[in-house]
């Protein structure tokens, strides 16, 4: 009877934590940049006794993320960036350390260094980019910061920096709970000049909308399924009480 206790109590409660990361996807369906987390089931043995040898806990294994590129948005802002294909625009975390995002909607601080819309600094080949006042922004496929001063001659470009651009495999990269992803032994990925960004353009979130509400509605069904075999394993126990009783 335990065994069923075992299973069903576990899976019941994993279902719920599988719904909150559903939740959690839907709720950045707009987020610019966002990788939607994937999550599955699977069973782990308890190990901790030797009475117990068949029972096996339901426990929520977090397989990543969805690293399929969401689709691109024209918006004309010249501090807009999407990268083109697979990459990632490396930031500075809040700790001093490298990380990554593919959020290209960018930002300047009063001090007029380049930052994201949550105020991480960008990162260049030599460290954050600053941009002096009264000039116009572009920036070229590779990652080259270039102003164009507002008044004079628009010829006189100058070179600012170039946005760093890295792409480290899939299987490398862990997302952090500030939504940056970060390489698993916390060294920098080197720079990939094969990256490539858009200009004036926003990449959107590669949630599926649908998918993420058929998801929903199914671990909706599981988790009832679930407590009905919590209330049938009750049960049993019940009727066996009685049959005890009367013998």
């Amino acid at each position: 009877m335990d065994r069923l206790i075992y299973t069903a109590m576990t899976g019941a409660k994993h279902i719920l934590e599988q719904q909150a990361t559903t939740t959690n996807n839907l709720a950045n369906a707009t987020t610019t940049g966002f990788r939607a987390q994937l999550d599955s089931f699977r069973a782990v043995p308890v190990v901790s006794s030797e009475g117990l040898p068949t029972r096996a806990f339901v426990v929520d294994s977090t397989v990543g993320s969805d690293f399929t590129p969401g689709a691109i948005q024209q918006t004309g802002r010249e501090l807009d960036v999407a990268v083109q294909g697979k990459g990632w625009i490396a930031v500075e975390s809040e700790n001093g350390a490298e990380a990554y995002t593919r959020n290209g909607s960018l930002k300047l601080s009063e001090n007029g260094v380049l930052q994201t819309q949550s105020g991480l600094n960008v990162m260049g080949d030599g460290g954050p980019i600053s941009i002096p006042p009264d000039v116009t922004i572009a920036i070229a496929k590779d990652g080259t910061v270039s102003a164009i001063p507002k008044t004079g001659s628009p010829s006189a470009v100058n070179v600012l920096g170039r946005i760093k651009l890295v792409d480290p495999p899939d299987a490398s990269l862990v997302r952090g709970d500030d939504g940056y992803f970060r390489t698993k032994d916390g060294s920098p990925a080197e720079s990939d000049p094969n990256v490539a960004l858009i200009g004036g353009a926003l990449e959107g979130s590669n949630v599926n909308v649908v998918e993420a509400m058929v998801n929903m509605i199914s671990l909706g069904r599981q988790f009832e399924m679930q407590m009905k075999l919590l209330q049938n394993a009750e049960n049993n126990a019940n009727k066996a009480s009685q049959l005890l009783s009367l013998s």
